[in-house]
């Protein structure tokens, strides 16, 4: 496909619209599906039918405010409705070119004001398995204008402008990444895409897989051209099998366009890319770790150097970025790299896609600007604690992460200010905790995530995270010391220092963090055999589960 049918395309795709003088759009992620939105949608189209109405009920991916699922967005009005059942169905096809359903409108506003969407700008717009409307949206109009006008340094020139960093974690400046692999000689390259998220809360590349995969090939292809790779392998759990089966649609679709395989925009540019399943190891999210697995070896870490941009997958030069990254490619390069870089902080830019979930009133995806707030975030988007309790923490970055008090509330989101204040971006989970949250055991929760996770291949990680595991329930039970506590912060620094991986290196960071901040809740378990949320059965011999139950229970949407 070259740039002239591209743009034929796109126009028969925007010149079907017109025939439609509404357009209800299902959200049919994963979290809506769960609450049968499936069948909010044949309602509709039954509904449609009947009246007679020029109505397209359209199937999208997450449209962001998942805990009013299942949610209809009706076009050109931009009414969003929320909570949405099969009966709903006659009184939303009558209002169209009317007053909206006023008892279907949760005051959903709120949740998308202050928001910025880059990366899930076709979220809830499109249909993820119609490549058609992906392209009427400008669609792979930057891997056209990439491949036909620019050269693969001029691509990595732009990345480099727009100040991106990597959204898997480290934040890594993306195009120097880029440009360090695209000068390593080899006569194979290949790109691959971590879509391996098994953070505790985290469901913000499985959104995106489901709700705009082209997105994502296109931002691979891209990359692609720069390093100058002809192979890329999608790495996705396999618990995501609606991210899955779209992402195989979408990649048959981009083929029989010809944006995959040989002869791209009829160029010498050949690319094309294939999806590897994980089977739900924690660790694979290490980029060592995920080589291993994609070459069929056990999912466990290497020491580096060498880095996978000298020798990654059967030791050919390799890029790897995650899903959040990948979709952050297409905007730049049809706007411009200063276009992206004129949002955000100054030394990080753009937009971040969190994961909001917890003792929140609204939980769901959101994507705002570097920079702004974590009180902005809790209360203004997410609605704040609800049920009249007092909010305590919220922690971020995932198992990697910290858990970040209410003195920290103004906090403007960036990679480096959660880093001095003992936390971290991570991939983009951000969890809230009431006062009903007991922190030492919120870290236990999350030790003990750690230390089932971990490979076992280096001895800190395999037997600190044990040790430390053991000494939080300790204090859980109340039978700890003060030698305890000295002990747990001693294997902290042992642990978090001479680990292989990043997994033992950021394990002790919820530990850390609590005790930076909430010492005052170890000492009353250790010195008055109490624990001030009530949650820990002090005296009993075992601790309550409700660290699993505030945390892990609010998480999964």
């Amino acid at each position: 496909m070259n740039a002239e049918e591209l743009q034929q395309l796109a126009a028969e795709a925007r010149d079907e619209r017109p025939q439609f003088d509404y357009e209800v759009n299902v959200c049919m992620g994963t979290g809506c599906l769960s609450q049968h939105s499936d069948r909010v949608k044949n309602a509709l189209e039954k509904e449609a039918e009947i009246s007679g109405r020029k109505c397209h009920v359209r199937r999208t991916g997450c449209m962001g405010l998942c805990a009013a699922g299942p949610m209809v967005l009706v076009e050109p009005a931009e009414t969003r409705y929320g909570h949405v059942h099969e009966g709903d169905a006659q009184e939303i096809v009558a209002s169209l070119g009317g007053d909206p359903v006023a008892r279907l409108d949760p005051q959903l506003r709120g949740y998308f004001e202050g928001q910025k969407h880059v990366v899930l700008e076709n979220s809830g717009h499109i249909d993820p398995e119609k490549i058609e409307e992906y392209i009427a949206r400008d669609g792979y109009e930057a891997l056209v204008k990439a491949v036909t006008e620019m050269s693969p340094g001029q691509v990595i020139e732009q990345i480099m402008k727009s100040g991106l960093r990597g959204r898997g974690g480290g934040g890594y400046p993306t195009g120097l990444k880029w440009d360090t692999v695209a000068k390593v000689k080899g006569a194979q390259k290949y790109v691959i895409c971590n879509g391996d998220e098994g953070d505790p809360g985290a469901f913000m590349d499985r959104s995106v897989l489901e709700s705009d995969p082209q997105r994502v090939i296109e931002g691979m292809a891209i990359a692609a051209y720069a390093i100058g790779a002809a192979k890329g392998y999608i790495y996705v759990r396999a618990e995501y099998p609606l991210a899955v089966q779209r992402l195989t649609v979408a990649l048959q679709q981009a083929r029989r366009r010809g944006l995959l395989g040989s002869g791209i925009c009829e160029t010498t540019f050949n690319f094309d890319i294939d999806i590897r399943l994980g089977a739900g190891a924690f660790v694979c999210g290490e980029e060592t770790a995920l080589i291993a697995s994609i070459e069929g070896k056990r999912g466990t870490p290497r020491p580096r150097p060498p880095y996978p941009a000298v020798s990654g997958l059967w030791g050919a030069p390799t890029l790897i970025n995650n899903v959040e990254t990948f979709a952050n490619v297409a905007p730049i390069l049809r706007h411009g790299g200063e276009w992206f870089s004129s949002m955000g902080t100054a030394r990080s830019k753009g937009t971040k896609v969190f994961a909001l979930t917890g003792k929140i009133q609204r939980t769901g995806l959101v994507e705002v600007p570097m920079g702004m707030t974590l009180r902005q975030i809790i209360f203004g988007i997410g609605g704040g604690v609800p049920d009249g309790r007092k909010f305590k923490a919220v922690q971020t970055g995932g198992p990697s992460g910290g858990c970040l008090p209410e003195e920290h509330l103004d906090l403007s989101i960036s990679y480096d200010a959660l880093i001095s204040a003992g936390s971290m971006m991570g991939s983009g989970g951000m969890i809230v905790m009431d006062d009903t949250s007991c922190m030492v055991s919120v870290a236990r929760f999350f030790m003990e995530f750690c230390m089932t996770e971990s490979c076992g291949k280096c001895v800190p990680c395999r037997a600190g995270t044990v040790q430390m595991y053991e000494l939080l329930t300790r204090i859980t039970k109340g039978v700890a010391t003060h030698r305890d506590l000295d002990r747990l912060t001693d294997l902290c620094e042992v642990v978090g220092a001479t680990s292989l991986c990043g997994l033992g290196q950021t394990a002790p960071n919820p530990v850390l963090s609590t005790l930076r901040y909430f010492r005052h809740e170890y000492l009353a378990h250790i010195d008055e055999k109490r624990c001030p949320a009530g949650v820990c059965e002090i005296g009993t011999g075992h601790p309550a589960d409700s660290a699993e139950v505030t945390v892990a229970g609010e998480v999964h949407v």
